[in-house]
């Protein structure tokens, strides 16, 4: 995640994924959040380049990791067939 130490990229993680898993109604631990918002960051920020968005900062990265763990959950959901 763009100028973020580690503390606040779990932080982040963490966050991302629990408002993830809220939208989607899921049910997850600590650790699966954390997993989900850090992949879903990475797969934000990557969609985030193609588009030519900018983002930093603490904001912008929860933003875009979010964005990113919605969207995760919802493909493993069409991969598992529980769309």
């Amino acid at each position: 995640m763009n100028g973020l130490g580690w503390i606040l990229t779990i932080l982040v993680g963490i966050i991302a994924g629990w408002i993830a898993e809220k939208v989607m109604k899921r049910d997850h631990g600590l650790i699966t959040n954390l997993i989900v918002g850090i992949v879903g960051a990475l797969l934000g920020g990557w969609l985030a380049s193609l588009a030519g968005i900018a983002f930093g900062g603490f904001l912008g990265n929860l933003i875009v990791a979010t964005i990113g763990a919605i969207l995760l959950l919802w493909i493993v959901s069409l991969i598992r067939g529980k769309a």
